[in-house]
């Protein structure tokens, strides 16, 4: 079964490698190249690998993926995942390509390059390449992407520049058994700002395998705050990745939220190469029928005086299973390390399954680490109480839900997106009308 879906994305390849934008630079063949041999002497990860242990991707492998047909996106509607009441710039990509005529960016800071990453590779590819060529957390997957990427986001902030205005990538699909390989690479110079929101979702049930991978570069008194709102549809496989590098008294602020498709897994890691980097890592999944969603994150405490925040916390009903597996290590000599590490995790049905391991593993001596998980079902005392005051057991549960998810929801800075993740919690609860009702 491997070497089979192996076979077809090499063959997928040779079918399309011509057609990537930057095809004809010399070193962006060679790094396709490289990365396709690297997944083929590879393959799919199985049950064998101790990262993939609890999630299984035999769905990637038994299905054939082809590259989209780009037919134009004009008669695409994005009104159900727009932003509503936000001031931002907007990017869409349909089916993985760059969509201008739904896109929109707005007037920037002097110096501030945002564009479609399939233009740079066309008119500036040099650029890239000490970008795209770094693979400090390669993965089968993130090799796949090297392969493959054509396009995606592309923000450079020169030193000291603020981008006021929330940056918006939406990613929608809706092409059959497609397979999208978007690739976003920011670059923050020192002093700067900036919120990128990356959006995922999908039209008309489209079935597709979106193999995702976005590279964040903090320099040195930077901040970041990145979103990742992955809300795509029932039928779809979603394989993400969020890869950063904080230099000297950088901060990175991480949201994931996870709603959609049948397996979702990101991996999302950080890495403090110089003193004095914070971090906080926030997410949220919300799983039910069959569907299948893991979180993997790791920080590198590389260097002295970091500090990290982090906390997830899952909802998983029906037949569905969550997976958290969160490590912090502490390397030799990163002294006055202060992190937290938080999984907490709610079970609404006999049926749903929780895998979560919060992990810490340090290597000096001078630090303050803590981690905790817990996994369990409404709170009895709770209940009691709601019903006691004439609230029914129905509504009763749909409330101790909202609460406990809302928790995260509500450490989502930007208003707009929060007030659309509270809209979409309640509409995935039972008795989300009469939540709705109640204000």
């Amino acid at each position: 079964m491997t070497t089979e879906s192996v076979a077809r994305f090499v063959t997928e390849f040779s079918r399309t490698s011509a057609s990537l934008p930057g095809a004809n630079v010399p070193w962006l063949a060679r790094l396709r190249r490289t990365a396709l041999d690297r997944f083929a002497a590879r393959g799919l990860p199985g049950a064998h690998d101790e990262d993939w242990k609890y999630t299984s991707v035999a769905a990637v492998a038994k299905r054939a993926f082809t590259a989209p047909v780009h037919a134009g996106s004009g008669a695409v509607d994005i009104g159900a995942f727009a932003l509503a009441g936000m001031a931002s710039h907007r990017l869409v990509f349909v089916d993985g390509r760059y969509a201008p005529s739904l896109s929109q960016i707005g007037r920037l800071p002097a110096g501030v390059t945002l564009e479609s990453l399939a233009h740079t590779l066309q008119s500036a590819p040099d650029a890239l390449e000490p970008l795209l060529g770094e693979d400090r957390y390669y993965t089968v997957f993130a090799a796949l992407n090297a392969a493959f990427m054509a396009d995606g986001v592309y923000l450079h902030l020169p030193r000291g520049t603020i981008v006021a205005e929330p940056i918006h990538a939406l990613f929608v699909c809706t092409a059959p058994d497609a397979a999208i390989h978007p690739r976003n690479v920011v670059v923050a110079g020192e002093g700067t700002q900036a919120t990128l929101i990356e959006h995922y979702a999908g039209i008309d049930g489209a079935a597709a395998l979106t193999n995702a991978v976005t590279q964040l570069f903090v320099a040195a008194d930077a901040s970041i705050a990145h979103y990742k709102l992955q809300q795509e549809s029932a039928r779809t496989l979603h394989i993400g990745g969020v890869h950063a590098a904080q230099s000297r008294s950088s901060r990175l602020e991480s949201h994931s939220i996870a709603l959609g498709a049948a397996l979702a897994r990101n991996d999302i890691t950080t890495s403090f190469d110089a003193e004095g980097c914070e971090a906080e890592l926030n997410g949220l999944f919300l799983a039910s029928g069959r569907q299948h969603i893991d979180h993997h994150t790791r920080i590198d405490h590389a260097q002295p005086r970091g500090t990290s925040r982090e906390y997830y916390k899952g909802i998983v009903d029906g037949a569905a299973r969550g997976v958290f597996n969160g490590k912090v290590v502490v390397h030799p000599g990163a002294q006055k390390t202060n992190a937290q590490l938080s999984s907490r995790n709610l079970l609404l049905s006999k049926s749903a399954e929780i895998d979560t391991k919060p992990e810490l593993s340090i290597d000096a001596d001078d630090v303050k680490c803590t981690h905790g998980a817990t996994v369990g079902q409404l709170d009895d005392n709770a209940m009691f109480y709601l019903r006691s005051r004439g609230v029914d057991e129905a509504m009763a549960r749909a409330l101790l839900t909202y609460a406990f998810a809302h928790d995260v929801i509500e450490r989502v800075r930007v208003a707009p997106l929060r007030s659309m993740l509270e809209r979409v919690l309640v509409e995935r609860l039972p008795q989300g009308t009469r939540i709705r009702e109640l204000g």
